[in-house]
């Protein structure tokens, strides 16, 4: 696929099916999220990738313990592909992903958001072009906010200094591949 066409047909994808992604194909798309753009060239943010089901569960778990309904813009994202914020009955933030990379960036650096988001937009493209579905999540620093997570996070040995600010999960999806939606008009303005 061209990018542009990569770009129009890759979905968030929140139903997946038991089946591992291959380890070359996850080196692939973590390589992917290494070159994302990077403020100032910087190239701080990391990525640590979970390929163990119950792990991706537990840590999934505690990313939707501190999940605040009230600071929701909206209250519905999908009926084909249910986020949290569309069935309160879920109880992983992570939807049965089989592999989910956590992208790392320094706490307190102006930047450290942006780079984790670009990171994690270069790593779904490419999982896209290689026949992987995937999702964005955020709630990265609330996820490992309690004891617990600290626990693991001292156990990956991530230094004091870094954040999880996102997760990309990654997988194969479960059912019909959902058809875009359409664009909403009036998001863009060119001025000469």
């Amino acid at each position: 696929m061209q990018l542009f066409e990569l770009m129009r047909y890759r979905r968030s994808i929140r139903k997946y099916k038991d089946q591992q992604i291959a380890r070359c194909d996850l080196e692939k798309i973590i390589e992917a999220g290494l070159y994302a753009p990077s403020a100032g060239g910087g190239q701080r943010a990391a990525i640590i990738a979970l390929r163990n089901q119950a792990l991706c569960q537990k840590v999934g778990q505690l990313n939707i313990a501190r999940f605040d309904r009230q600071q929701l813009a909206g209250s519905y994202v999908s009926s084909e592909q249910p986020s949290i914020i569309d069935d309160p009955a879920l109880k992983s933030g992570f939807y049965g992903a089989p592999t989910v990379c956590m992208v790392l960036c320094p706490k307190n650096f102006l930047y450290s958001i942006p780079d984790a988001f670009c990171c994690a937009e270069n790593m779904v493209l490419a999982a896209t072009e290689l026949g992987i579905s995937s999702c964005i999540v955020a709630r990265g620093e609330d996820t490992f906010a309690g004891e617990a997570g600290a626990a693991l996070l001292r156990e990956w040995k991530v230094p004091d200094s870094y954040v999880v600010r996102c997760f990309v999960l990654l997988g194969y999806c479960a059912g019909a591949y959902p058809a875009a939606k359409p664009r909403k008009d009036g998001r863009s303005l060119i001025i000469e």
